[in-house]
């Protein structure tokens, strides 16, 4: 597993624990390259019933399977204009972070959870502010 050295899991303001820089991450970094544990399309309707339901990413070439990103990978938090990307490598089975534009030491790295940042679309849960 690759990770930027200093990432950290701390408590965010207003939305749970949260991955955040230990040191300066520049545009286009690599944050983090995270494996996977896939879940049986089968078993997908049994994720919904768990804790586990906040926690997967859509899977597959057409995204109807299910992985839970292992690293810091489930823990990124959600924000419409993210700092961080996520890239389905398919090939490779991982989920890689990748920086959208410099993050600063001590700053939360987020994600859109629809996968682009700037994606205003809901989410299935309710955002603290």
């Amino acid at each position: 597993m690759l990770q930027h050295p200093g990432l950290y899991i701390m408590e965010s303001a207003t939305r749970g624990k949260g991955v955040f820089a230990g040191e300066p991450i520049s545009e286009g970094d690599i944050i983090e390259v995270c494996h996977i544990i896939k879940i049986p399309k089968a078993e997908l309707p049994i994720i919904h019933k768990t804790v586990l339901h906040d926690y997967y990413f859509l899977w597959g070439e057409n995204l109807e399977e299910a992985v839970i990103a292992l690293g810091f990978g489930s823990l990124y938090n959600h924000t419409v204009w993210s700092n961080a990307d996520f890239i389905l490598d398919l090939e490779n089975d991982t989920i890689d972070i990748v920086a959208l534009r410099d993050i600063a030491a001590g700053e939360e790295i987020t994600l859109n959870y629809h996968g682009e940042s700037g994606d205003e679309e809901p989410l299935w849960f309710e955002i603290q502010q």
